[in-house]
């Protein structure tokens, strides 16, 4: 499919919200507000007109409510069913993630734009769940950009975020990277 003139269609990963007790900050409860703000600005600037993602606690579920305050087409892939994925990447971090869950995903669903792929919760499925968000948003044009939202650094080799954005480097799609803590 062409993409219309001055728009643009967005695959989008990033990370969840931080654990009770983590660690390492890689998106505090407190940076959602900011997170929000400026993915909004940029989805304005970079007159989007669809985003496809996930729609894990933190920065998909972010995206997902900024797009569709501006009326941005939203395509929502999980790689497992609803009730799973709520159980396992949403309502299992601090936060009311499960209402905005619940109300994005229904708006979506309702524009026959969800998509399921019952694989499961476990990384294999999260890698093929990032192949599945790149492979919807390339239906959606022919030249679509990788938005990663992170704290700028993998946790490893295997980071499921870092997955997404080597993914689409190895299809030629442009990488843009936004910043869950302050640099």
């Amino acid at each position: 499919m062409s993409q219309e003139p001055d728009s643009l269609v967005v695959a989008l990963a990033g990370r969840r919200i931080d654990a009770e007790g983590a660690e390492e900050r890689r998106f505090p409860l407190e940076n959602v507000a900011s997170v929000k703000a400026r993915l909004r600005l940029a989805f304005a600037d970079a007159k989007v007109r669809a985003l496809v993602c996930s729609a894990a606690c933190g920065v998909d579920l972010v995206a997902l409510e900024a797009a569709g305050e501006l009326g941005i087409r939203r395509r929502i892939v999980l790689p497992t069913n609803r009730a799973a994925f709520r159980a396992s990447s949403v309502v299992d971090r601090p936060g009311a993630w499960g209402e905005l869950f619940d109300r994005v995903v229904a708006e979506v669903a309702a524009k026959q734009d969800l998509v399921t792929l019952e694989l499961g919760t476990g990384d294999e499925s999260y890698r093929a769940a990032n192949r599945a968000i790149l492979a919807a948003a390339g239906k959606l044009a022919d030249l679509p950009e990788a938005w990663i939202v992170w704290n700028g650094s993998p946790r490893d080799p295997s980071d499921i975020t870092l997955h997404f954005a080597n993914e689409a480097r190895a299809q030629g799609l442009s990488v843009r990277e936004f910043l869950t803590v302050s640099a």
